[in-house]
């Protein structure tokens, strides 16, 4: 492998987090919004992880909800890094559900969020990829 996958790998970040009455809509799922707030901090805290750079959220694409996410589920948050631009990163961030009490997990939602990395002024400045 090289160093430039070594760090994409290592940037990989993962969070669980349990679904509380607090954080479910009327339908006793996840809120998207919730999500969608959860998915950001992770692509936030990957894109940080890989480049160690101040880095801000400027987009997200397409989410997809394929499954709804009940309240007394765990979720899993998976960030990976999936492309690397001049002054940007992209972010892909997945969300599994596990029932508390049995095996097994599904992918509930799936999406791709762009971050670019910020000077002192919070101008846009290259991404520090390390040694190659």
């Amino acid at each position: 492998m090289t160093s430039l996958e070594v760090k994409i790998e290592n940037a990989e970040t993962r969070i669980f987090k349990a679904v509380f009455p607090n954080t479910v809509n009327h339908y006793d799922t996840l809120f998207g919004g919730t999500a969608m707030h959860m998915m950001d901090e992770v692509a936030f805290i990957a894109a940080t992880r890989f480049s160690r750079q101040r880095m801000v959220t400027v987009s997200s694409d397409k989410i997809d909800f394929t499954v709804p996410i009940p309240a007394g589920t765990i979720v899993e948050l998976v960030g990976r890094i999936v492309h690397i631009g001049r002054t940007s990163i992209k972010v892909q961030v997945d969300i599994f559900i596990e029932q508390m009490y049995e095996e097994g997990r599904e992918k509930a939602i799936s999406g791709t969020f762009t971050l670019v990395a910020i000077d002192e002024n919070k101008k846009p400045t290259a991404i520090d990829k390390g040694e190659l």
